[in-house]
């Protein structure tokens, strides 16, 4: 049986290469697509593939990977509670993944059906099941891609659209891959930077809350007995006046903040309200300079 050099992508998006034993090409690439892999280059060994260009095109060097074994995957249950966005990272990955099958030299549809039956995050595989839909009945990528607004933002819709009239799709996707790893390693140490301070005001006010709901009730106990008539200071007055009102209506506090969060999502989801909210967050102290500054970087 002949065996077929081969290069392609893990699930996460690393370049592999390795050989497996098949009848014909279309066979080994069966068999690569059943364990997982998305094949960009198989030939058969002992024969150097020809790029496109006429040149002959050796494989770049990566990560050797683990003997292919044919085995059917398993299909996923049906999930009832279903997300509406696609994390940062797994997005990433699958604009890498797209923007090398393009430059392999599949065509788009080609390269979205293989996502589609190799991506394992389900909002995201049936977004590419919707893209290759799109894509087939005559629209173009970026129109496709402009029906997912909450998956893929203005910028990435707009470059994929200059991308499509320069022709050069696969180098604007690679652009649109290295641009969000970028900005998932800003997030990364945005995230580290907030954590302490969040962590402390968190702390800040549990205490807080614990201070005025079991603590200030019992020194107003305290403050009658030494003080008797005597009137007590005005701070005093007006602690124990929040205290009291913490203690009887925590159940309310507790409702309005809820309704508060609810109110801005919904808030944020409208263009009016969104614009809103997000000059809310530049005038926050310390928080708004630092959103400022991340967004600035991107």
């Amino acid at each position: 049986m002949p065996r077929f050099q081969y290069v392609a992508l893990d699930a996460r998006g690393q370049e592999s290469t390795g050989s497996v034993e098949a009848n014909s090409a279309n066979e080994a690439i069966g068999h690569l697509r059943q364990a997982g892999y998305f094949p960009t280059g198989v030939y058969e060994q002992g024969k150097a593939p020809a790029a496109r260009d006429g040149k002959v095109k050796r494989p770049r060097a990566a990560r050797t990977a683990p003997p292919v074994v044919a085995t059917p995957k398993r299909k996923t249950g049906i999930t009832l509670f279903q997300r509406q966005k696609v994390k940062s990272k797994i997005l990433m990955i699958f604009t890498r993944q797209l923007a090398t099958l393009i430059d392999s030299g599949l065509p788009l549809l080609r390269s979205l059906n293989v996502l589609a039956k190799q991506e394992r995050d389900p909002v995201l595989k049936r977004t590419t099941e919707a893209l290759a839909d799109s894509v087939q009945g005559g629209n173009t990528f970026s129109d496709a891609l402009a029906q997912h607004p909450k998956i893929f933002n203005e910028l990435y819709v707009s470059m994929v659209k200059a991308g499509e009239l320069g022709g050069v799709l696969e180098v604007v996707l690679t652009r649109l891959a290295e641009f969000q790893e970028k900005a998932q390693k800003i997030k990364g140490k945005v995230l580290s930077a907030m954590i302490y301070p969040i962590i402390v005001m968190t702390m800040a006010v549990l205490i807080m809350g614990f201070l005025l709901v079991f603590i200030v009730p019992r020194f107003e106990a305290i403050f009658k007995d030494m003080l008797g008539d005597k009137p007590l200071p005005g701070i005093t007055i007006f602690v124990i006046t929040i205290s009291n009102f913490a203690k009887d209506n925590w159940a309310i506090l507790i409702g309005a903040v809820i309704a508060l969060i609810m109110g801005i999502k919904l808030l944020g989801r409208t263009p009016g309200g969104r614009g809103l909210i997000d000059q809310l967050k530049l005038r926050i102290p310390l928080f708004g300079d630092l959103i400022r500054k991340t967004a600035i970087s991107r």
